[in-house]
């Protein structure tokens, strides 16, 4: 079981993020956080009630810089559907 501070890394505040269905929100999450975690993090760090959290594996992108080949870091996101409750994300996390 993960901390709260330690599972909840950036809210995603994308134009494709942010346009989806209303009571909906993206976060990025630690690799390690799982549904419950996340679940409970956003419950009481924003002290909303949560239906349901999708959790994704975003894999990191092939590059080339300079002749070298490498890869940038992929990311875990959580989609987070509310049942009750909205968030305001202008005092920050």
């Amino acid at each position: 079981m993960m901390h709260e501070c330690d599972c909840l890394i950036i809210p995603i505040m994308t134009e494709k993020a942010m346009s989806s269905a209303k009571g909906v929100y993206v976060f990025k999450v630690a690799a390690e956080a799982t549904k419950f975690d996340v679940k409970r993090a956003v419950e009481k760090v924003f002290d909303v009630k949560v239906g349901k959290v999708n959790v994704l594996n975003r894999k990191g992108k092939a590059r080339v810089f300079r002749g070298k080949r490498g890869n940038t870091a992929g990311s875990r996101h959580a989609v987070v559907y509310l049942s009750e409750g909205s968030i305001n994300f202008e005092g920050g996390i």
